[in-house]
């Protein structure tokens, strides 16, 4: 639950230090919505990514461990 509150916060600073322009306003503009969709779509995808290659090299660690041991 750490990991994932941590990478969701990351995630909504790095979007909208990117997205949003102006504190003028109470509601986002159209152009900050969309961007915003697309900055966390694209962020969610690379942590798929990553989160991918994780769970494909844990086993091959393991192994290494064990047989070390």
């Amino acid at each position: 639950l750490r990991d994932f509150l941590l990478v969701y916060n990351r995630m909504t600073e790095l979007c909208f230090r990117h997205c949003v322009c102006n504190l003028n306003y109470r509601l986002l503009t159209g152009r900050e919505e969309s961007c915003l969709d697309s900055c966390a779509a694209r962020l969610v995808r690379a942590n798929h990514r990553l989160m991918g290659a994780y769970v494909g090299l844990v086993p091959a660690m393991l192994q290494r461990r064990a047989a070390e041991h």
